[in-house]
């Protein structure tokens, strides 16, 4: 069988970028949507359609306001909206006005058919330290600062579906990014400025309850799902009471509630206060409580320039991301706090992890022990005392020696890559602090709950990556949306395999609903007396104990406080 995943690419981007004067149409109230027909897949495409009111003047820096209908008679739905403001990208095409929305089903579906929300896709692969990108689709994205919807084409995830006799519509949309989105700072906090990324994710899974029935999606069945930063976003949510209301299951990929060790928004002060005096009307007002209402009146420019400014005096850190907002916000309590009252949603769903994801986050640069202690303090003060984090990263590196045998990439022996061994030492530290760690602190939790969890270790090698990398963060994603780099028969039965799994768990609640376009092995659940994951390798697909590193990964877990998770 010629598997689904071997694009034709030429044809595949004329179908996917081909503007057509007629297509598809839904009716959205009394407005005429009009998409585009993807004839070389069998497939309706339905791009740009606002789910809030545009972010802009008296609306900028707050929480979005849900639109679920449009004003005008007709409205061009062949294409993508506009990214949200980020770096790294041409100006035609970033805008603020970019809360949309976009939808992908099988041709011809009706409004009666019902099926099945999968893949609402909150993609958030990183930007990472030295200028490295990790690239998919057509552009890097992540970190919370960068990224669009159009990063991934999901039409063979699609059409695949439809080949296993259980057809999925496709949903994702765009969020505000940097400091409009995940605003830092004291005064952000007292006017509850913060969390707004999150808060266009909530507006848009409204949307979708109100309005995918008319694309014969069933908003009953929706599964949200995300890698990286999407997938922090996406476990965020399940730290609240309504995410039941709006979703029913999620797969997690490289990214828990706090692989962004969680802070008040206090601690980045300094950002926020970088970002404004960068804004040339309220560079007075960087230090006072009246910055918001002035960048409100500031034009996009001067906000572009704020964003600028930021960047060049960033830290090693992740500038913007989610932080606490107290009771009754979307983070109230560090998610170890939230656990153990049991206040999160019970539904079911995948979590995995990468084996070398601390890789890019690693400088390749980084050359002494002093250094790594350096990076771990900034990363996780002021957590606690000075004395109790210096002794908690003293003894996390006992764990972590400077024995390059250990390392990461793991399994590559005493082989530095020309590197200095410091770098595979710190990467170890990385995966487990930010990923294995929390990973498995969330299923345990999870699965202690009675919550149907399935757990995946992914271990691909990689091809066209630097040797250094190895199974990196974020390297799953052209697999899961078929269009792996590698294509030897391993890689492509891989990525059949994944979609198969994904598809399963998002139309049937289990990855193993026994349909699909190749056999594969039993995925079972993770239980607190089965911790087995399925290991998606090509070459060796089997269940394996989740035990690796299993002494370091406790120890971090001992002390959730410390490191902000």
């Amino acid at each position: 069988m010629v598997s689904l995943f071997v694009l034709f690419t030429s044809l595949a981007e004329l179908a996917w970028g081909k503007s057509v004067p007629a297509g598809p149409t839904i009716q959205l109230g009394r407005t005429t949507l009009v998409g585009r027909d993807i004839a070389f897949w069998g497939q309706e495409f339905f791009g740009g359609i606002p789910y809030a009111r545009p972010p802009l003047g008296n609306l900028r820096l707050r929480p979005p306001v849900l639109t679920t209908s449009l004003d005008d008679d007709t409205f061009n739905a062949t294409q993508f909206g506009l990214a949200c403001l980020q770096l790294g990208l041409p100006a035609s095409e970033i805008s603020e006005d970019c809360l949309t929305i976009n939808v992908l089903r099988p041709s011809g579906t009706p409004s009666s058919e019902k099926l099945p929300v999968v893949n609402f896709h909150i993609i958030g692969t990183v930007l990472e330290p030295e200028g490295r990108y990790r690239c998919f689709g057509r552009r890097y994205g992540g970190g919370f600062i960068a990224g669009q919807a159009d990063i991934v084409n999901a039409s063979a995830l699609v059409a695949q579906s439809v080949v296993r006799g259980t057809p999925i519509v496709y949903v994702n949309f765009n969020y505000r990014l940097g400091p409009l989105g995940f605003a830092q700072g004291q005064e952000a906090d007292n006017r509850g400025a913060v969390n707004l990324g999150l808060r266009d994710q909530i507006a848009a899974l409204q949307w979708v309850q109100k309005n995918i029935g008319l694309f014969g999606g069933d908003p009953t069945k929706v599964t949200i799902f995300g890698e990286s930063a999407g997938a922090i976003m996406s476990a965020i949510l399940f730290l609240n009471a309504d995410l039941p209301s709006l979703a029913r299951a999620a797969i997690f990929e490289s990214g828990s509630q706090a692989s962004l060790p969680l802070f008040p928004p206090e601690r980045g002060e300094t950002d926020w206060q970088n970002f404004v005096k960068g804004v040339a009307s309220c560079a007075d007002e960087a230090n006072t409580n009246m910055a918001i209402p002035c960048l409100q009146n500031a034009g996009t420019e001067e906000i572009f320039a704020g964003l600028s400014a930021a960047a060049a005096e960033t830290t090693v850190r992740f500038t913007w991301g989610p932080v606490l907002d107290g009771p009754g916000g979307l983070i109230p309590d560090l998610p170890s706090v939230l656990f153990a009252r049991g206040q999160f949603a019970k539904l079911p769903f995948i979590s995995g992890t990468n084996k070398d994801e601390g890789t890019i986050f690693t400088p390749t640069t980084i050359n002494s022990t002093e250094e790594l202690i350096e990076r771990l303090t900034t990363m996780f003060t002021p957590a606690v005392s000075e004395a109790d984090l210096n002794a908690s990263i003293a003894e996390l590196l006992v764990l972590y020696p400077d024995d390059p045998a250990l390392g990461s990439p793991f399994g590559t022996g005493n082989q530095t890559f020309g590197l200095s061994p410091v770098f595979k030492r710190a990467a170890a530290a990385f995966t487990d602090l930010y990923f294995l760690a929390l990973r498995r602190f969330w299923m345990e939790t999870a699965a202690n709950a009675g919550v149907a969890t399935f757990g995946y270790h992914y271990t691909e090698p990689e091809s066209v990556t630097p040797p250094y990398d190895g199974v990196a963060h974020g390297s799953d994603v052209p697999y899961v949306y078929g269009d792996p780099a590698d294509q030897s028969p391993a890689s492509i039965f891989l990525s059949d395999v994944i979609v198969d799994y994904w598809v399963s768990f998002a139309t049937s609640l289990t990855p193993n609903d026994g349909h699909g376009v190749v056999p594969r092995p039993e995925w079972t659940q993770f239980t607190s007396k089965n911790k087995a994951v399925m290991q998606l390798n090509g070459m060796n697909l089997t269940m394996i104990p989740d035990d690796c590193r299993l002494e370091q990964t406790n120890f971090i877990n001992s002390m959730p406080v410390i490191w902000r998770h």
